[in-house]
Parts: C-alpha cells; sequence; structure tokens
C-alpha cells in the first residue's frame, strides 16, 4: 500500500471552499426553507474549517476563538430563521420559497 503525504493547510481550505460551494449552491437552488437553512448552516461551517485551518497553521488560538463566535451566531441565526418559518408557515401554510416572493400585509 502507497503511503499518501502529510495533509497540508492547503488540504483543509479546498474542502473548505467545496463544502462553502454545496452550500451556496444549496441555498440558492432550493425552494424549500429548511433546505435553504441547511445550506446557510454548511457555509458557516466551511467558514468554521478554514478559520481552523489559518489557526493550525500559524499556531495559535485566534482561528479557534473566531470559530467559536461563528458558532454561537449559527446558532442564534437557527432560532430567529426556525420561528420566521414557522410564523410564515402559519400564515400560507407552506414552507416552498416561491410562495413568499410577494409578502404583503
Amino acid at each position: 500500500m502507497e503511503q499518501l503525504g502529510p495533509i497540508t493547510t492547503q488540504h483543509y481550505l479546498a474542502l473548505s471552499a467545496l463544502l462553502f460551494a454545496v452550500g451556496a449552491a444549496g441555498v440558492l437552488a432550493r425552494r424549500n426553507f429548511f433546505s435553504a437553512l441547511m445550506g446557510l448552516e454548511l457555509m458557516l461551517n466551511a467558514s468554521n474549517l478554514a478559520f481552523v485551518a489559518f489557526a493550525r497553521a500559524r499556531g495559535d488560538q485566534a482561528g479557534q476563538l473566531a470559530a467559536l463566535f461563528v458558532i454561537a451566531v449559527a446558532a442564534a441565526e437557527v432560532c430567529v430563521g426556525l420561528a420566521l418559518v414557522i410564523a410564515l408557515f402559519r400564515r400560507k401554510e407552506t414552507v416552498d420559497l416561491d410562495a413568499y416572493k410577494e409578502l404583503k400585509g
């Protein structure tokens, strides 16, 4: 069996870019609120991976601290996002994003 080389910061950043692209495609292509929120969470996790990879490359803890703040913001975003989904579902009885293009009072 062939020995693979060490995993470098470029590997982590390539994975982070791939995860961010998948999340962005999920946000742009989905018609469901929950799928769009999952894509947004995937994008936030990709940024966390990049922060931690840079912290590892530099040898300090600043990137890990930034990732911790991103996790806190993501938790708050999920709470607010789900509250909005529930409120909008009660209004139109669907989670389809096309139904909410024009919201009128």
